[in-house]
């Protein structure tokens, strides 16, 4: 019989909120969490605007002792995983729950940055020997998931998956694949990241990605599908899923949030930065996520967008979508809540698929912030400003990535 893969728990920390109502919320009111960078001096770099995570006391999840063990891409997916967790109704009663059918995949792009420049320091400054004990434990991929893992003793399949902005997306399609594998039975997945430190900042204007005419206005500088976008803007953040086998879910009661129907992958082969000029990888992947969970394009109402407020990004993404969606392109909403995060990175994929699952909870499409200016080449229903209720009956998310990596998540209203 075929395995079907719910979602029952959701758990989020980004610039709008530090878990999922109140962010939702803030989605469906089209507030904005960008504001001026203040994490170190902003006067070498020309982008002075980024979204970081507002609030976030680490004394109020885990002992103080044990934070210090912990990179802050570690401890946001951590703390969203506590929320999906106690959501689910896994987080203190994981009675009947066999640990080794349970696993983590939560996906990041780049690892501990904070603990990465700490140690340049030291090293540079003081000498190897004096680069901090923990430095590798707390700085690599796989350690978010893993201390995941620690703590809700889950010993099946534990891995973080790097494939850039893509990396939260693939890490649900991975959890997905090993549910309906029949290897694993309930899978926390989602995608982390806190990339708001010198090295990325300063990595990202060079290769002049990010905003920066919008520096005294930081509210207008993630724009995506607007003619005055100028780059995208760096934030942090991780959205969780907890992913369940239907049977087992239904077994033990758990509320059903939606469905996780389809998953597509593929990889441009183009270029390191540039999307493939005619969207090629993102139309294989759509596709592939269609045929996934047996839908037309038809079938699916909204699209939350890639949509990174670039120059290439977002027409191409445009034309990618209608090349799948043909004549049904215009019945489709499509929007970009990067428009008020800014570009979690590796987190932006887990946030967005929270995000739809959201839309489909409330019958309601979010909006596209900052779309004043139409872009001729950006062509689109945008929901532009302001979000409002329709029918939702399927949602697409999609992902695409440094690398020409692109992953697709499609989810249902569980029926």
């Amino acid at each position: 019989m075929e395995r079907r893969v719910v979602v029952t728990g959701i758990g989020t920390v980004n610039p709008l909120g530090n878990n999922v109502e109140d962010s939702w919320q803030a989605v469906k009111r089209g507030e904005n969490g960008i504001s001026a960078l203040d994490r170190f001096d902003p006067e070498q770099f020309p982008s002075k605007v980024c979204g970081v995570v507002k609030n976030l006391d680490p004394d109020n999840y885990i002992d103080r002792k044990e934070a210090r063990k912990y990179d802050r891409f570690s401890l946001l997916a951590l703390v969203a995983s506590m929320e999906a967790m106690k959501g689910a109704g896994l987080e203190t009663n994981r009675n009947g729950l066999d640990p080794e059918r349970f696993g983590v995949i939560i996906g990041n792009g780049i690892g501990g940055l904070d603990t990465l420049t700490d140690a340049y320091r030291s090293l540079f400054y003081k000498g190897p020997m004096r680069i901090h004990p923990l430095t590798i434990p707390k700085m690599i991929c796989n350690i978010g998931p893993g201390n995941v893992a620690i703590r809700f003793n889950a010993q099946g399949p534990c891995y973080a998956v790097v494939t850039a902005c893509a990396s939260g997306t693939d890490a649900i399609g991975h959890a997905f694949q090993s549910i309906v594998t029949d290897q694993t039975d309930v899978m926390i997945a989602g995608g982390t990241e806190a990339p708001v430190t010198e090295i990325a900042m300063g990595g990202f204007a060079t290769i002049q990605t990010l905003s920066r005419g919008y520096n005294d206005s930081p509210e207008r500088a993630s724009r995506p599908f607007d003619k005055d976008r100028d780059g995208f803007v760096l934030a942090e953040g991780a959205g969780i899923l907890i992913l369940e086998e239907l049977e087992h879910a239904k077994k033990r009661g758990a509320a059903i949030l939606a469905e996780l129907a389809g998953y597509g992958l593929s990889c441009d082969a183009n270029h390191l930065t540039a999307p493939h000029p005619e969207g090629r990888g993102a139309v294989q992947a759509m596709k592939m996520a269609l045929r996934a969970a047996n839908m037309r394009p038809e079938d699916i109402d909204y699209i939350n967008a890639h949509g990174t407020s670039t120059t290439l990004n977002d027409p191409i993404e445009s034309k990618a979508i209608k090349a799948v969606f043909g004549e049904h392109t215009g019945r489709l909403k499509v929007s970009s809540t990067k428009s008020m995060t800014g570009h979690m990175i590796g987190g932006a994929g887990g946030f967005e698929a929270a995000v739809s699952i959201m839309a489909l909870r409330d019958q309601f499409f979010p909006p596209t912030r900052n779309h004043d200016n139409p872009d001729p080449e950006c062509d689109l229903d945008y929901v532009p400003n302001q979000g409002y209720s329709g029918r939702i009956r399927a949602v697409m998310s999609n992902s695409l990535g440094f690398g020409g990596h692109n992953g697709v998540l499609i989810f249902k209203a569980y029926t």
